[in-house]
Parts: structure tokens; sequence; C-alpha cells
């Protein structure tokens, strides 16, 4: 491999189904929903009612109440997980290591809260009303921002925003940034919170959401023969990236090696994939030959699986073209069965549950496979986790605007 080798020396994950990374990881892996009821706002006269929502989060535990106050939510999620993520790296920020160290995030919309709320004030009391936190409370890039002023990261600081594939891009260019020795270190991955009135009434119109309000928690059903769109979340999922060689030298705790990263386009549609699956498998056989492998070397998948039908069938076909007969043999686990589409978060999320899933050797589950579906006939890991050896996982995001990044990791050696 040419460049530096990069590693994951720390991980967080602020999820549905937890505050924290080994909460989340625990529920994960024993199959637990986090879909329940939408309790962030009155839902009652929305088509869907539900919605993977963070439970009990309190923003004051990790910023003042002041500082809170001129936050938007997804601004307060992302410094938690900034925040969380130094504590479980350990890495010292000192004033030399500071430059070298970026912040480097997916979000897909930033601040629809905060948009929605001074929208509100501005008809009802005009634009005196309007305060002057207003725009550094909404723009998506303060979310690396304000984790860069919390941590002292002095490095590129940016937010990729491309859709449901926005964590998994941020985290391709941390790696790609890494590797080529342009920074020591990267805090990345992808944050998202937009379950306000205005986003799900956007992808009710769209038909995009799953209306299951009766039984949330098997509203979200990836690859089943009964799913029926997908269901929001929010959240975030944080990777601390960081070269070998300094990570050696500190003592640093490791828990995967990134090896490769692919991107693509459709060219196709706004929001449909290509119903051949032919970008979606682009990408991955783009970060294949980034690591140097071959398709038989992959040990497991982390899909996309967004419970669209669409989506999973389109994956399914994409997986076929890249692993062939392999694609029967690898386990496939979808994150999103039980903490929703956490859109922007989607890829960070999950690329934290990939490394992981390699660090303990455990896939989780992909929970609501009870009908099966002749168009998605891959072994899913129904029901229940499955511990094996593993070596590779590739962990996939697609988005609207036809946008795809798949991104390796490697059990460390």
């Amino acid at each position: 491999m040419i460049g530096k080798r990069v590693v994951v020396t720390g991980l967080s994950a602020l999820t549905p189904i937890g505050n924290t990374l080994e909460e989340s990881w625990g529920n994960l892996t024993a199959g637990v929903s986090g879909i329940a009821p939408t309790t962030l706002f009155d839902a009652s006269a929305f088509e869907s009612r539900i919605a993977g929502e963070l439970k009990n989060f309190d923003a004051t535990a990790y910023v003042g109440i002041k500082d809170a106050k001129r936050m938007d939510r997804f601004v307060q999620i992302a410094v938690a997980a900034g925040q969380q993520l130094m504590a479980d790296c350990g890495l010292v920020m000192t004033e030399n290591l500071a430059p070298e160290v970026g912040v480097l995030l997916g979000c897909g919309l930033g601040g629809l809260s905060t948009i929605e709320d001074f929208h509100s004030k501005l008809m009802q009391a005009g634009p005196r009303r309007i305060s002057p936190f207003y725009i550094p409370m909404l723009i998506a890039n303060m979310a690396a921002g304000q984790i860069s002023i919390h941590t002292g990261a002095k490095g590129p600081n940016l937010v990729t925003t491309s859709a449901c594939a926005s964590g998994t891009h941020a985290i391709g260019y941390a790696f790609s940034d890494i590797k080529l020795g342009r920074i020591t270190a990267c805090i990345t991955g992808g944050v998202e919170s937009t379950i306000t009135p205005m986003g799900v009434s956007g992808f009710n119109a769209m038909k995009a959401l799953s209306t299951c309000n009766d039984e949330p928690q098997k509203a979200s059903r990836p690859f089943d023969g009964d799913r029926a769109g997908f269901v929001i979340g929010e959240g975030a999922g944080l990777l601390m990236l960081e070269e070998l060689e300094h990570a050696k030298a500190r003592g640093a705790k490791i828990y995967a090696e990134i090896v490769g990263y692919g991107a693509s386009g459709d060219a196709y549609h706004i929001v449909a994939p290509q119903e051949s699956g032919t970008g979606m498998a682009q990408a991955m056989f783009h970060a294949l030959r980034d690591a140097e492998i071959t398709p038989e070397t992959i040990s497991f998948i982390n899909a996309h699986g967004t419970s669209t039908k669409l989506n999973d069938k389109t994956e399914t076909l994409a997986l076929k073209t890249v692993f062939r007969d392999h694609a029967y043999k690898i386990p496939i686990t979808a994150n999103k069965s039980m903490i929703g589409h956490l859109l922007g978060a989607a890829g960070g999320v999950e690329a934290v549950f990939t490394a992981m899933s390699l660090h303990t050797g455990i896939v989780p589950p992909t929970i609501n496979q009870d009908t099966p579906d002749p168009d998605c006939d891959l072994d899913y890991t129904p029901g229940s986790s499955r511990e094996m050896p593993l070596e590779y996982g590739i962990s996939n995001s697609f988005g609207f605007g036809g946008t795809n990044a798949s991104v390796i990791l490697r059990c460390f050696k």
C-alpha cells in the first residue's frame, strides 16, 4: 500500500439505542430497536409519527447552559460525541500536535430546527427578533467548528454535505489526508438531527418514510419483503483516525485499520438510485482497488440498507455485481433496522460499528427479517449476532443525487 497506514484509535457514538459507545454497541449486538413514537415535536397530524431519537440526551452534561442555548441540537450532539471521542482515544492535544489534527465531519442538512424556529419568529414578530446567533447555530460546518473549539484541534476543519453518504465521504477524505501525510490525526464521522416538522414533512411528501406507527420497533425492515420506507433518526458517530507510527509511539489503543475508500456518482436521478446498482458497485470496486484486495477477502458487509423498496433491491444487485458467488457467503448487517436512518450521520455511526465488529469479532444482526423477498436473497444476518473470525469489513453509504461511498476497514495486525 502506497502512503502511510491509518488506524482507528478512538470511537464514540450517540444513537437511538445509546448515549455512549458501550450502550449503543451492547444494544446493537442484542438486537434492540431504538425506534419509538416521535417526541421532539407534536407529530399527531403527520403520516409518519415514529423516529429514532436520542433518549434523555442532555447537552448541559457537555457544555454550559448558556453555550447549549447557542447551539442547534445537531451541534450539541457533535460536541458531546467529540468529548466522548477524546476521552476514549487518550490523545493529548499539545501545542505542536494541534495543527496536525483535523476535524472532518459529514452532515446532510445542518440546523433545520433552528431555521424553523427563527422563521416562525420572523413571521410573527419581524426581523428584530432574529438572534445574532441564528446563522452560527444553523450552518452545517459549525459541528466541526465547535468540536475544534472544544478539543483544540487546529488542522483542516470542514464538513462534507452529500446527503446520506456525508459521513462516509468525510471518513474517506480524512483517511486520504493522513495517508498522504498532510495531517497526523483526524476527528471524523458524521452527525445529524433533523427530526423536525419540516424534515418529516419533506420525506413524507416523497413517500419515503415508514408509516408503521402502531409497531414502531418493527417499522425499519431492511431487505425484508414487507419493508415500506425508512425511519428517520438522529445522532453522531465519530472516529479518531491516526497515522500508525504516531499511534504506536504513544501506546494508543487500536480498534481497526482503514485500508480503502471509494466513491462514485450515478449520473442518473435526483433521488432514485440507478436500478442496476452500477454506481453503488463502482464505489465498492474503487474501495477494493484502493485497499489492494480482492472481493473474496471481505469478511462482512455493513450495508446502507435503508428499508426502502428500491434501495435495498438495488444494493443487493450491486453486492452481487461486486462479489458474485461470494456475495451469498458474506454476512451482511443493516444497522438501520435498529437505529433508523441517521442521514448525514449514518456513515459515521455505521463505520464506528464496523470498527467494533472487527475489534470484537461480532457481526450485529439485522432485525425484522420476517418476510422473504426474492429480490433480496443474501445472508443479512437475521435475528441474532454472529461471532466469527473477521479480517476485512466494508461499510456502504448511498445518497440523494446519486452519490455513493464505501470504506474498507481491516482487523488491526
